[in-house]
């Protein structure tokens, strides 16, 4: 697929000067550092050395203190609390947190709930409102979930059960009439950091009590490998506080992550140090499977549980359910694929919309965006459930998803997102209406240029300045994520130094020099299509991210090639 090359602006020239000289660094990682804001010794100082000390103070959240004296007097008069979380990465990594700290206090009156994905839905259920007040829980502690709950939150007033929610999204016209509501995204909260995660607010809660009930900071530290993994699989910003609690997360999963987090890594099959991308790649999606194939309450389970041997049993059945889910993931790709290639009018389009009623729920979000990595266009996945036609949207980048389905609004019977993803419910006869609003909508409004995928370039980069003093720095760039995405670099006028070799299905592995500067070895993922261009001795431009490859231990600098384009 063609890809746009877009160069970032160079931005204070002076500034990126003044830093290379103060920190003796490249102009280029100085440039880097000047593109994410950090300007000063002490900005820089703050990036590269992350401080557990710079964590925010919980109780500058609005309605903290009401949420640690509504649980500290729960805990005190032994009351039953329950721990209500969403299905996703998020939900159960935050109710993991949670539970964890609360069942140490008070281990009789605490139990965790996580609705089930088919049956209830996303959030907050009346099922599970239902299900605190049968069973005497008369405070529901909401996590990742809840902010816009209102109705079910009355519901629940109703019944004597009492909310906190700590939630993330943003909030609507009115705020839930819940006890405490915890959302450092509220128009009326001054918390410095408003990108929190779910489990991340979460944390936020254990802190506070942790201050109130005078207990070491150690019990906050102690649950830094889940957030880490929250972080990185909900795709918030890595910066601020975020970035303070990915890195130390990520040196406690490598160093001494919980039971069932060591179970997941061990699946991984490489003794290389885990960073933030395994733990999109690999973490996240066996948490997710639980949810996706039978209940994620097995998720919360291997999360929380404190036996190895345990653990390690769990973790093997959500590495079925893990093999379960790609199975599906496949086979739906598949059939979606040949459906939108055998229709003329499907392929003219600017928009996917397919629907098949047999496809299973749990995997149309992942489907729709492996039909985005092949079409490249807004893209919606329909099946059915429960007697009503279920969606998974995901959009390209820049066109805003949310914004167009509000447009098609009267067709759904529910439906909840953000710019880039979004679920729907909606009737069966309305699938086809649907096809039709949705292409008119975004036909309308989305510009040509977007429907090519952009590469969006930090740096020009020279070989020879790409030592092992540069890559070390580079490193300390990490944890990369959201905000924080791994440095983009265009080399131009490159030499193809050997005959290249296809590997696996159709990845280009090639050896590349430019001028007098060493030869680097390269892989371009998914890039065989581009093996005419890389006949031995061609000049070409490439943009890529320097990694880092071990090899049965061996340890090099390698090229991970994004594009290909033949020498300008």
């Amino acid at each position: 697929m063609q890809k746009r090359w877009v160069e970032k602006p160079q931005l204070y020239p002076e500034q990126v000067q003044n830093l290379s000289k103060t920190l003796n660094i490249n102009p280029v990682l100085a440039s880097l550092l000047v593109k994410r804001e950090i300007h000063t010794y002490e900005d820089a100082k703050a990036f590269f050395c992350p401080d557990l000390g710079q964590l925010h103070d919980p109780y500058l959240m609005q309605d903290m203190e009401k949420a640690v004296f509504r649980i500290t007097r729960a805990l005190k008069n032994k009351e039953k609390i329950l721990v209500y979380g969403d299905y996703d990465v998020d939900g159960t990594t935050a109710v993991a947190v949670v539970y964890c700290f609360l069942n140490e206090l008070a281990p009789n009156y605490i139990d965790y709930y996580i609705p089930d994905r088919y049956e209830e839905g996303y959030g907050i259920s009346k099922k599970g409102v239902d299900f605190a007040h049968t069973n005497q829980f008369s405070l529901i502690i909401a996590l990742d979930c809840g902010i816009k709950a209102n109705d079910l939150i009355d519901y629940g007033n109703q019944l004597g059960v009492d909310f906190i929610i700590a939630d993330h999204h943003t909030p609507g016209a009115r705020l839930p009439s819940a006890y405490a509501v915890l959302d450092p995204k509220r128009a009326d909260c001054q918390y410095p950091f408003p990108e929190l995660s779910g489990c991340g607010v979460g944390l936020k809660i254990v802190h506070a009590l942790v201050l109130r009930l005078g207990l070491p900071l150690e019990e906050v530290y102690r649950y830094l490998d889940l957030v880490a993994v929250s972080i990185s699989a909900d795709m918030v910003p890595v910066v601020g506080e975020n970035r303070i609690l990915s890195f130390y997360g990520l040196k406690k999963l490598n160093d001494d992550p919980c039971p069932g987090l060591k179970a997941l890594i061990n699946l991984r099959g490489s003794q290389a140090e885990l960073s933030s991308t395994d733990l999109i790649f690999h973490i996240g999606p066996r948490i997710n499977a639980a949810g996706r194939i039978k209940h994620a309450r097995a998720a919360v389970e291997l999360l929380i549980s404190q036996d190895p041997y345990l653990a390690s049993s769990l973790s093997k059945e959500i590495e079925g359910q893990n093999h379960q889910r790609k199975a599906f993931d496949i086979q739906i790709t598949e059939q979606a694929t040949a459906m939108i290639m055998g229709s003329q009018e499907m392929m003219k389009r600017k928009t996917t919309v397919v629907f098949q009623p047999k496809w299973h729920k749990g995997v149309i979000g992942i489907v729709a965006s492996r039909l985005i990595d092949k079409f490249y266009r807004p893209t919606i996945v329909l099946t059915q459930s429960n007697g009503l036609i279920t969606g998974s949207a995901r959009s390209i980048f820049g066109f805003d998803l949310y914004a167009a389905l509000s447009q098609c609004s009267e067709l759904f019977e529910q439906f909840g997102g953000h710019k880039y993803a979004a679920g729907l419910t909606m009737k069966k006869e309305n699938v086809e209406a649907l096809q039709e609003r949705f292409e008119e909508v975004v036909a309308a409004s989305i510009p040509d240029e977007l429907l090519t995928p952009e590469l969006l370039i930090d740096e020009q980069l020279h070989f020879d300045d790409v030592d092992g003093k540069f890559f070390r720095i580079l490193n300390r760039f990490a944890p990369f994520g959201q905000e924080n995405e791994l440095p983009l670099f265009l080399s131009k006028n490159v030499m193809v130094r050997d005959i290249p070799q296809i590997v696996g299905k159709n990845h280009l592995k090639i050896r590349v020099s430019q001028g007098s500067s060493a030869i680097f070895d390269c892989i371009g993922f998914g890039l065989s299509h581009h093996n005419s261009l890389v006949t031995k001795g061609a000049a070409i431009d490439i943009c890529y991210t320097i990694e880092e490859n071990n090899w049965r231990g061996v340890k090099s600098v390698q090229l991970n090639i994004k594009d290909i384009r033949p020498a300008t």
